[in-house]
């Protein structure tokens, strides 16, 4: 089986998979909305990732929104996902180190801040009276 992000698609049928005129998809490439793959002579090749992305195009440009927004969209949607997928890494690391740290039993030399005895005015360590 191959890879959703495996370009095997030509631009007809590309335009034809994401309901759209070749010169559109022409036009997205332009401007920076969609960048397919490219065979050793020039020719386009959609994957299905690219197909997915044309039809989020599609749907935002049917919402009214023109092709400098749907930029801004899409860059701040790829954004999100980045982050949502760096907590969750980031989370599982957390997961790992507490658990590591309530299997290691508790350092007994070590007395929490509230429980030390701090003398002022007294002679400091070393010194003599």
């Amino acid at each position: 089986m191959r890879s959703r992000s495996h370009a095997v698609y030509v631009i007809s049928v590309a335009a034809e998979l994401a309901g759209m005129h070749p010169q559109t998809l022409r036009i997205y490439e332009r401007r920076g909305l969609v960048a397919p793959a490219r065979t050793q002579g020039g020719n386009r090749r959609y994957s299905d990732l690219d197909i997915d992305r044309l039809r989020r195009i599609q749907d935002l440009a049917a919402d009214g929104m023109n092709l400098e927004g749907i930029r801004r969209v899409m860059e701040l949607e790829a954004e999100v996902e980045r982050l949502r997928v760096e907590n969750a890494e980031l989370r599982e690391r957390m997961s790992i180190v507490e658990a590591d740290a309530s299997r290691r039993a508790p350092r007994r030399d070590l007395v929490p801040l509230r429980q030390t005895v701090a003398i002022f005015g007294g002679p400091r360590l070393g010194e003599r009276r």
